[in-house]
């Protein structure tokens, strides 16, 4: 498998932008290539700093696309497809935190790194009937903080964000996600308490 993640690497960074794209649907959709999308957009950013917004922006589309894909074949006929391979329960379980949390059910996975369940709150979107232009909406503004973060910290740090990212990955990825939590519950929680005052 790392030989095989070493070569699609190679191939992406060669081709650039749209092989980021390319990546980060299959990641999204069909197959699963762990962090690979946090790491080649570091990697690109370190290489090519000016160019970190359009990389930031590959990146989110084609996991917004790859979704997509996932959400469309859930509404035609996921609810099934889940009964059957989770236990009883756990699918209308999931169905309440989409009603009772709205959208934030399904950015919070996609900001946190592997091994977070994020296909399965895809799938779960689109069996909660979310709108098209919703799921589109909170995917792309989860993904889309993840990869500008991520791209930041390659400006800021360079190689050395390459070299923690191949070190200490995965840490470094849930400490940037709770730190998008945290402000973004902060943020929900202020304008809760402007709509009250």
């Amino acid at each position: 498998m790392k030989a095989f993640i070493s070569w699609i690497s190679g191939i992406a960074v060669s081709i650039g932008g749209p092989g980021l794209f390319a990546i980060a649907f299959l990641d999204s959709s069909f197959l699963s290539l762990p962090q690979i999308n946090d790491f080649l957009v570091v990697l690109m950013v370190t290489q090519n700093k000016s160019l970190m917004l359009y990389y930031a922006a590959m990146a989110t589309a084609g996991s917004v696309a790859g979704c997509y894909v996932i959400y469309y074949l859930a509404e035609k006929g996921g609810e099934a497809f889940l009964r059957k391979r989770l236990k009883a329960g756990h699918t209308e379980r999931a169905l309440a935190l989409y009603q009772r949390h709205g959208l934030l059910a399904l950015m919070v996975p996609a900001l946190l790194p592997p091994p977070a369940p994020f296909k399965l709150f895809v799938l779960m979107a689109g069996v909660a009937n979310v709108r098209p232009w919703q799921f589109v909406l909170a995917i792309a503004v989860a993904r889309g903080a993840r990869y500008l973060a991520l791209g930041t910290l390659a400006i800021l740090y360079g190689d050395l964000a390459l070299d923690v990212m191949r070190t200490r990955g995965p840490e470094v990825a849930f400490w940037l996600v709770a730190l998008i939590v945290i402000a973004a519950m902060g943020w929900f929680a202020w304008q809760r308490r402007s709509r009250i005052a």
